[in-house]
């Protein structure tokens, strides 16, 4: 059973794999809009224990960003929240836990699957258009291994 300090550090490498955060400061606010109380001390103990790391993004100014492996982790917690993906072969659709659909949405667009078009994400639900309608079934096999540690992983790919 994860403790409350391991679904923090998993929402930081979520947060940070999902948006540009420049500051302790904007993923303090994350987090706490996220649910979870931290500090700014603690908050820096865990990006440091994530490997977290400062660069300069595209644009100007800086960021923080996940070693790969960290980055991996962040999916494999969103597919925590991911109930099912299934498709009705024109569209697929992820059901995820309430509130937790645009984080995966992000996260499906961060991947650039060449079958994908564009995603919509609601409260609870995701959209996902492919490029063409017979790719539907295997973009959604494609999304589901994508979270392939939650329990979307065992759905199946249409109604």
């Amino acid at each position: 059973m994860p403790t409350k300090a391991d679904l923090r550090r998993q929402a930081v490498a979520r947060l940070l794999g999902a948006r540009r955060i420049a500051t302790q400061d904007d993923l303090l606010a994350a987090v706490r809009r996220e649910g979870f109380e931290a500090t700014q001390a603690t908050l820096s103990r865990d990006l440091a224990r994530l490997g977290a790391r400062r660069v300069s993004a595209p644009g100007g100014g800086t960021r923080y960003e996940l070693p790969a492996e960290e980055r991996r982790d962040g999916l494999d917690a969103l597919g925590l929240l991911v109930a099912s993906v299934s498709s009705n072969g024109s569209m697929v659709v992820i059901r995820t836990h309430p509130g937790s659909a645009p984080a995966v949405a992000r996260a499906v667009d961060l991947a650039r699957l060449p079958e994908l078009l564009g995603t919509i994400a609601g409260d609870d639900t995701v959209f996902i258009a492919p490029v063409k309608e017979a790719r539907a079934r295997a973009l959604a096999e494609r999304v589901r291994r994508l979270f392939q540690g939650g329990p979307a992983a065992a759905g199946a790919a249409s109604p």
